[in-house]
């Protein structure tokens, strides 16, 4: 019951997340910056909007930004917090996640090819170039995570990260370089993406996002929030130390989960954003680095 409250809690504690981003990477700028909580008071002012219906749009456009949004309620509740989940009767399998994933994005792309405006196919079409690699690195990674546990399981492969153990294989090192490139690819940061910028010939993720308006619009604003919290509880409980009891790792969630949003600054205050014939390099280096780790976990199981 304890573990279902706090995934639930995620829900509404996702927005927090890209919040705490922003505000940390205005005060390495030397800027003071909105508060963390900007995100839920513009989610507050978008719900109390009316909603727009561009002209040649259909059920298809209307339906995509719940459909994003439920989507990525059940990726919430998949993921386990404190190495615990709830009894949800959906499963923790990390390949379901992935599908719920590519369902969110199906769907906004497919709502951006139904208005048929210029920037929206633009960055709906970007968005899914990046897919092909961004997805393709996930399932690595995962598999990495997953080799030690024999389970595709998250409760399992949780588990399996727990202890000092998991620390000496190099797959588990090679695991992590490739989901920090995860995290950057799904949460739109840079180099990816510039979550900063509305030029309409450079945004990638925000593209999609132009002809919604009002409660539409805040069901996309969670669902990338939403995305923010999922592939960082997943980084923290997969490949970041975990040890104690539940409340401890409840604490060091915290914990990291704070520490991830700074390195995710740092990174954005760091980095340019690249150019986007050069991210597919980047995220195939992922790939080859998930393949190093599963090839060195086989080697060392034979």
């Amino acid at each position: 019951m304890t573990a279902a409250v706090l995934q639930l809690a995620g829900v509404a504690l996702a927005p927090l997340l890209p919040g705490t981003v922003q505000s940390l990477k205005a005060r390495l700028q030397g800027r003071r910056g909105a508060s963390p909580l900007q995100p839920y008071r513009v989610l507050r002012r978008l719900w109390g909007k009316s909603v727009v219906d561009p002209d040649g749009s259909g059920v298809i456009y209307r339906l995509a930004p719940a459909v994003a949004a439920a989507a990525m309620l059940i990726a919430v509740l998949l993921v386990p917090v404190g190495g615990r989940s709830g009894s949800w009767e959906l499963g923790n399998d990390a390949l379901v996640l992935v599908g719920l994933f590519a369902l969110a994005r199906f769907a906004v792309a497919a709502a951006s090819w139904a208005t048929s405006n210029g920037f929206s196919l633009m960055g709906s079409a970007r968005d899914l170039t990046l897919a092909v690699f961004g997805e393709g690195l996930l399932v690595l990674a995962l598999l990495v995570a997953a080799l030690p546990a024999g389970s595709t399981d998250l409760v399992a492969m949780s588990a399996a990260a727990d202890g000092s153990e998991i620390w000496r294989e190099p797959a588990h090192w090679c695991g992590l370089l490739a989901f920090a490139l995860v995290v950057l690819v799904e949460t739109g940061r840079q180099p990816i993406d510039n979550p900063d910028t509305h030029l309409e010939l450079t945004m990638i993720h925000e593209g999609p996002l132009l002809e919604y308006a009002g409660r539409d619009l805040a069901y996309l604003h969670w669902m990338a929030a939403a995305r923010h919290w999922v592939v960082l509880v997943l980084t923290a409980e997969l490949f970041l130390p975990q040890a104690g009891g539940f409340a401890a790792r409840l604490g060091l969630l915290a914990l990291e989960l704070v520490l991830l949003c700074a390195l995710l600054a740092l990174v954005e205050t760091a980095q340019a954003k690249m150019r986007i014939l050069r991210v597919p390099a980047l995220l195939g280096l992922g790939s080859l680095i998930a393949l190093v780790g599963v090839a060195s976990w086989i080697a060392g199981a034979a």
